[in-house]
């Protein structure tokens, strides 16, 4: 087989199919380190420029660099935007992993490689493309220090001409990426134009892929969710943060840190803000508690390692009332788990972290949007109820790139909740910090420094009466513990409420939350179209569940509950929280593998279910 022409197979016979257009999965296999992520955001951007719905999945290994790594990006014309299944067109560039690759892929499916690699003889059922990329960059980058980095870009141009992508969209995105290094810059959009020239001088189009301009992505941004909610936290009034760095949430500390440096710098040079690299997660949480008590809008970001070690902290800030945010951006555990694999797994341990009786409120991003929305939220939350509020985000939303409206700016005022003034004391003469006056559960509080004599209280993790007084009598410690599950009954209707598509009027109901949307979107389609299944499916956006969650379970005869964990803790929390005649209604859906969550797999176990 020539591997100077297009090393595709003629048994491949692709030559009467239909053109496949903006309906694609590019999958680049590369290895970690070796630059491909520049090459990979300018491939997404020049496609998402032109006018396409797209989104880019990053699977990287748990190390610094020379394990393997893929990088999927998915365009579709419809918007779906969940990881696909299938592959459809195979980038190989990793000697490791090349031949798993290819022989993992569904017959059509197109493949270009890297010329030593030889991996036309596998199967006879691909469309092959032959590319020597070391000759080529070595035309275009002088220094051989440098090849590695640039050799990636080179398969940027040949897939530009392979799949019709504008080279006009391909500078715009590579100009965009190196918008400080204009030599970087010139060098890059060099070798991607040299790939382009190769294909058009050498490589015969043999298989049905391309993208045509559409006008679907008008104002829109790519964003990943990290960054989305670190400007989340900072809209929403973040004064204090304290961290300690893990996997998959560091990048929204960074994002916290770089945007407060940006707007919370006074005219004289002097910082509004706090920001603390603790040594351990425990560290952070007991920093963000007292920063909350004292009456600054604080927080952390972690993942469940992290978790595991808040629980006292958590306890305490549970039952001494104190406020504060922690973003959870989960991962594969148990332990350590897979550190760089995206997963649903906390919500079980986050919803009672401690001992005793304990339970805290949850919110469930869903995409950017509602990182940035949610990031500002859970501090008017957290100071509302006075506890702390946990924002459940997961790796695939906080690392990976995603399509969003550009966020609004907020008009919404910050809500600090029941602090009383001096005013206020005044007035009222006194008050009993753990007494509820309104029926919901929440006390009145005042924050330290408060110019009263009645103003002081006791923070107290132990026993303590409606005065903040030191008690073990029995009925203060059940007085105390039953309003406090009143003030969480409370918030059933002051979290984000579910979202709700469909007619209403089917028996089958689904119920989902966080990323898993995405795969839940496009399975409707498939459902209706492919079984004749039209559910109603309800996205829940937080914990504790708002009264809608059990009127929808109570609408429909059987409820299909779908995540990303092993032991469907969505679906336990749903069967503690509902009505016992309720719980039999619900049935599991749970996704185990590290990867996001796809669209067929949820149909296919749908329709199994359902035909039994």
């Amino acid at each position: 087989m020539a591997t100077t022409d297009v090393g595709l197979h003629e048994s491949a016979g692709r030559d009467s199919v239909a053109p496949v257009v903006n309906n694609m999965s590019i999958q680049v296999a590369t290895v970690n380190g070796s630059g491909s992520q520049s090459s990979n955001t300018v491939l997404l951007r020049s496609i998402f420029q032109m006018g396409i719905p797209v989104s880019g999945k990053n699977l990287f290994p748990s190390n610094i660099a020379g394990l393997p790594t893929w990088y999927t990006i998915r365009a579709n014309k419809d918007g779906y935007v969940a990881r696909k299944k299938e592959i459809d067109f195979l980038v190989a560039m990793n000697a490791e992993t090349a031949s798993a690759d290819v022989l993992s892929l569904a017959p059509g499916a197109a493949v270009l490689y890297d010329e030593p690699l030889r991996l036309d003889s596998l199967r006879q059922d691909l469309i092959f493309y032959s590319v020597p990329y070391d000759k080529i960059v070595a035309t275009v980058c002088p220094e051989a220090k440098l090849r590695k980095l640039v050799k990636n870009m080179i398969y940027v141009g040949v897939l530009a001409k392979l799949l019709e992508i504008e080279m006009g969209e391909v500078e715009k995105a590579l100009r965009k990426q190196f918008a400080k290094k204009v030599k970087a810059a010139n060098l890059n959009f060099a070798a991607a134009q040299a790939g382009y020239d190769y294909a058009a001088a050498n490589l015969k189009k043999r298989d049905p892929f391309r993208v045509e301009r559409m006008n679907k992505t008008q104002g829109k941004i790519i964003i990943d969710g990290n960054t989305a909610s670190a400007l989340g936290c900072v809209f929403g009034g973040v004064t204090v943060m304290s961290w300690y760095p893990i996997t998959p949430s560091s990048s929204l500390a960074e994002g916290v840190i770089e945007y407060l440096k940006r707007f919370r710098i006074t005219p004289d040079g002097k910082a509004t803000f706090a920001v603390v690299q603790a040594e351990d997660e425990l560290a952070a949480i007991g920093m963000v508690l007292g920063a909350g008590w004292a009456g600054a809008r604080a927080m952390t970001t972690t993942s469940g390692p992290g978790i595991s070690l808040m629980g006292e902290f958590a306890g305490l800030a549970y039952y001494a009332e104190l406020p504060g945010v922690i973003w959870d951006v989960q991962r594969v555990g148990p332990s350590t788990g897979l550190p760089t694999r995206t997963s649903q797994g906390d919500l079980l341990s986050t919803a009672f972290l401690s001992h005793g009786d304990t339970k805290h409120i949850m919110l469930f991003p869903a995409s950017p949007y509602e990182c940035f929305e949610m990031g500002m939220e859970a501090f008017n939350l957290a100071e509302k109820f006075q506890t702390l509020v946990f924002v459940m985000s997961d790796l695939d939303l906080g690392m990976n790139n995603w399509m969003s409206d550009p966020f609004p700016y907020p008009e919404k005022p910050i809500e600090r909740g029941k602090v009383l003034t001096k005013e206020d004391l005044d007035k009222l003469g006194g008050f009993g910090r753990y007494k509820d006056v309104d029926g919901d559960g929440i006390p009145y509080r005042t924050l330290p420094g408060t110019e009263h004599p009645k103003a002081a209280y006791f923070t107290r993790g132990s026993g303590h009466n409606e005065q903040a007084h030191y008690s073990e009598r029995p009925e203060d410690y059940e007085n105390n513990m039953r309003r406090l599950s009143r003030k969480l009954d409370t918030a059933r209707t002051a979290v984000p409420t579910p979202v709700v598509h469909g007619s209403g009027k089917s028996e089958i109901g689904i119920l989902a939350f966080g990323t898993s949307h995405w795969a839940l979107t496009e399975s409707l389609d498939q459902l209706r179209d492919e079984h004749k299944l039209t559910p109603d499916y309800m996205r829940i956006r937080a914990y504790p569940f708002a009264p809608e969650v059990a009127d929808f379970v109570r609408a429909h005869r059987r409820v299909y509950v779908i995540e990303q964990n092993r032991d469907a803790q969505l679906f336990s929390l749903l069967k503690l929280d509902l009505e016992s005649e309720l719980a039999p209604r619900l049935r599991s859906v749970a996704r185990l593998d590290g990867l996001p969550i796809d669209a067929r797999s949820v149909t296919e176990d749908i329709a199994a279910k359902e035909a039994k």
